[in-house]
Order: C-alpha cells, then sequence, then structure tokens
C-alpha cells in the first residue's frame, strides 16, 4: 500500500506552518541551531561498509531502538552514546551487553555484545551531549530523548548531514513543530532517510486493514474514535533535598508538560496518526477538557490525568479522542472508524459490515520493520522521509492538547502560529524548570476556562 494520499495533504499542511509568520523563520536560530550545510560533508555512501550509528537517549525506548536498529541487515554498530545521565548511558550498554531482552521485543537484544563499540570517550553526557555524539563520527542518529529536545536534536543532526531514526512525538509545542519543519526542508535537500517511530505504520495488518478502508470497505467515513485508557502512570518518588528541581523533572519527564507534551501528545499521538493516516488530512479546530482527578499533586508534576477532545475536519466528519491514567476505570487502547455501511477497529485489524474482513496473516514486529526499512533506505540511497505526516499528527496531538487545557474551541491555523514555547530560560542542572513546585510542593496546573494556550 501506497502512503502517497498522505504526503500530498502534508505537503499542505507543510507550507501553512513554515509561513506561520516571524516565529517560524526564526524559530531555528532561536533555539541555537542552524540548517546550513557543511558542503565538504556527504551522507553515508551505499555499499557493504560498516554503519555507525550514535544513541541520543539512553532511556528503555532508545535501548530497544539502539538494539534493533543493530539488528538490521549488513555490518552496523553502536559508535557513541549521549544522555542527560551517566548512570543511564551505563545501565543501558549493560543492557546491550548482557543481552537482556528489551520491553518491545524479547530478542531484541540477542547476540547484540559484539556491535557495541562505545568506549568511555565515546559516552557523552550534559545537555551539550547530543552534539559530541553526532560529531564523532557516525552515519545514523537515534533521537530518543524526551520529545521536548527533539527540535534541536534533530535540527543538529540535519546540519551535520545524518540520517536519523527519531521517536515520536516530534515536539511538545507549536514553535517545536516548525522547527522539525524548516529542518526537514534542508533534509530533503541532502536526502537524508528519516524514519519515525509511529510504528503502526510498518505494521502489515494495518497497513492492509487501511487500504481496504481508504478503498471503501465501509463507505463514506463518518465519526472516528481513538483511545488511549489505561491506568495510573508509574509512580514518582518525592524529591530528595539533594536533587535539584531540573535534575528531578528530567528523570521523570512523563509528568511534565513542557518535557512530554502531556500524555494526550506523548502516547495517544500512536492512535491519532492511525486516524489520520486513514482520513488523509488534518482536523479544522478542536474541542475538549481535561483535568487532574488522582493523582498527587506534590509527586506527580502539572499534567493532566484525563482528556476527551473532539476534532472537527473541514468536511464535517469529527474524530473523538480520550486518554485517562487512573486505576480501577475501562480501558482501551484502539482506533475506530464508523462509515455509512459499516465498522472497524483498525488496530484490531477487523471490518465490521457487508464487506467484513479480519486480517490473519503474519506481521513482522513493526518496530523492527521501521529500523529494517530506513537501513536498507540508506544502504540503497533510496529516498525515504516520514516527517510531514508524523509532524502533522504531533501538531494534532498539541491541538487537542490546547483544546483540553484551555476549555476553549481552538483552530488549526491558530494553533500552528502560536508562539507559546515550553521550555526553561537555561538548561543547566542548577537552573529553574518551566514549571516549579509551590511552597507547600504543588505543582500548578493548567485550569480549562483560565489557561492560556494561544
Amino acid at each position: 500500500m501506497s502512503d502517497r494520499r498522505d504526503f500530498r495533504q502534508t505537503k499542505i499542511t507543510r507550507r501553512k506552518m513554515l509561513s506561520a509568520g516571524p516565529v517560524a523563520a526564526g524559530v531555528a536560530i532561536a533555539a541555537g541551531a542552524s540548517i546550513m550545510p557543511d558542503l565538504t560533508r556527504s551522507a553515508w555512501a551505499a555499499g557493504d561498509e560498516t554503519i555507525k550509528v550514535a544513541l541520543v537517549g539512553c532511556g528503555s525506548r532508545g535501548t530497544g531502538a539502539a538494539a534493533q536498529s543493530l539488528q538490521t541487515a549488513g555490518p552496523i554498530k553502536l559508535w557513541a552514546v549521549a544522555d542527560l545521565f551517566a548512570d543511564r548511558i551505563e545501565s543501558s550498554l549493560g543492557a546491550l551487553a548482557r543481552a537482556e531482552p528489551a520491553a518491545y521485543d524479547r530478542q531484541a537484544h540477542e547476540g547484540l555484545a559484539g556491535q557495541v563499540d562505545v568506549p568511555p570517550e565515546r559516552r557523552f553526557v550534559g545537555f551539550d551531549a547530543y552534539r559530541k555524539a553526532i560529531d564523532s563520527g557516525v552515519d545514523l542518529v537515534i533521537l530518543a530523548s524526551p520529545p521536548h529536545f527533539r527540535p534541536a536534536h534533530f535540527a543538529y543532526a540535519v546540519e551535520r548531514g545524518k540520517h536519523v531514526f527519531m521517536e515520536k512525538p516530534l515536539a511538545v509545542d507549536s514553535p517545536g513543530i516548525r522547527q522539525i519543519l524548516a529542518a526537514n526542508e534542508e533534509a530533503k535537500r541532502q536526502d537524508l532517510k528519516i524514519v519515525v517511530g509511529l510504528m503502526y505504520r510498518h505494521h502489515r495488518g494495518l497497513k492492509e486493514t487501511i487500504s481496504r478502508l481508504q478503498e471503501g470497505a465501509i463507505g463514506r467515513l463518518g465519526l472516528m474514535r481513538c483511545y488511549w485508557n489505561t491506568g495510573q502512570l508509574r509512580d514518582t518518588p518525592a524529591r530528595r533535598p539533594e536533587v535539584s528541581e531540573m535534575e528531578y523533572q528530567l528523570r521523570n519527564p512523563y509528568h511534565f508538560l513542557w518535557l512530554s507534551g502531556d500524555y494526550f501528545v506523548d502516547a495517544l499521538m500512536h492512535y491519532l496518526d492511525v486516524c489520520l493516516w486513514l482520513k488523509g488530512e488534518h482536523p479544522a479546530s478542536a474541542q475538549g477538557q481535561g483535568g487532574r482527578q488522582t493523582q498527587s499533586p506534590m509527586q506527580h508534576g502539572d499534567t493532566f490525568d484525563h482528556h476527551a477532545v473532539e476534532f472537527a475536519f473541514a468536511d464535517g466528519t469529527s474524530m473523538f479522542a480520550m486518554t485517562r491514567q487512573i486505576a480501577g476505570c475501562w480501558n482501551s487502547t484502539t482506533a475506530l472508524v464508523t462509515g455509512v455501511d459499516g465498522s472497524a477497529d483498525i488496530c484490531r485489524t477487523r471490518i465490521e459490515g457487508p464487506k467484513a474482513w479480519r486480517f490473519s496473516g503474519p506481521s513482522p514486529n513493526p518496530y523492527q520493520a521501521e529500523h529494517d526499512l530506513l537501513v536498507d533506505a540508506i544502504r540503497r540511497s533510496r529516498s525515504h522521509n516520514e516527517v510531514d505526516y508524523a509532524a502533522m499528527s504531533t501538531m494534532t496531538a498539541i491541538l487537542g492538547r490546547m483544546a483540553s487545557y484551555s476549555g476553549q474551541m481552538i483552530n488549526w491555523d491558530d494553533a500552528v502560529q502560536s508562539p507559546i514555547r515550553l521550555a526553561p530560560g537555561e538548561y543547566a542542572f542548577d537552573a529553574a524548570p518551566p514549571v516549579v513546585a509551590g511552597a507547600e510542593g504543588r505543582y500548578p496546573v493548567a485550569v480549562p476556562g483560565v489557561t492560556k494556550v494561544l
């Protein structure tokens, strides 16, 4: 199945974003990232040379992505790593060396110790560690730090002419999306190969399901629904006095808006992306609600634990999106669509109605498939770039969060042009993060009807 429909639609979206006012033009420079190419460099040439990989962000997902990259065909090795914390680097390298199973793939780490060539001098720590890893002589960069850092990391990787695998979401705010898209124009000019960790796009069963739906298996599309309703997120320990507020938040990114974008962006984006893949365009507006119901405000930062958002498209169709992280409730994680002639559970690859169908064939691990595709494109010098649709899906999630946090109806164009950047004034462990706890240890949380998002 071809994704040409998606790319056709997102080209329009990209132009709108890149023309979204003076902030868009200067955002890459404002974030300290240049996208001017160094003409003395060239991308890794196809052939049988060893591909050298840098891992930026050594948490569980970064470690899993590195393992999957090392399992691709042909000679490849992990050459450099970067993280804010030295203990995470050692933990990641130790997991690879001991062939410990990854949570995403129980076979992921088998036989990889011989492909890890990261001596102490290529283990970089701190806020500028990503630059050192990218500049260490690698060909491919894996970006898996908290999504707040993705725009700056991607822009620098592109500036240095590197192919990229980057996890979703691509940003946590509108200026970040604009920076991603500006850098991607240069990535396209250099024909850099870019894959984004939206693994459902690489799931054989979902591809077939989407194809059948686009060909009219349930007739004209009506309501789309996506859910990521789960139990409570991992607990966060109380901050110890010797740990700075900045370090505390960086070690617990899921609970802080500026680092994760909130769970609506960080997690539900997977299913939003599935629906947008089917629809082939971004929504025109969103309205919604959400809040904090059960999380301890002294230990769980400034994010919501539930959101419910309705997106409206230009043709009058709707998409309903819900995420909730509260224990003891009804759980569901999937994307659904209803048409005039049937319905489908897209993520369970099942269509109901006169043209009922269910995928029953084998489907390779989509986490592995995305890395196989990327490395094959590098080796064969075949153009491949997934940023446009990933940026559209990320921006849709940001739009939904804006609606939930504010309680207002938010238009797409207004959201794209928002100048609000979720970032600290300084990147240092002794600097103040964008949000800090009050005298009682409580973090301020958005208040619908009061909080401004534009």
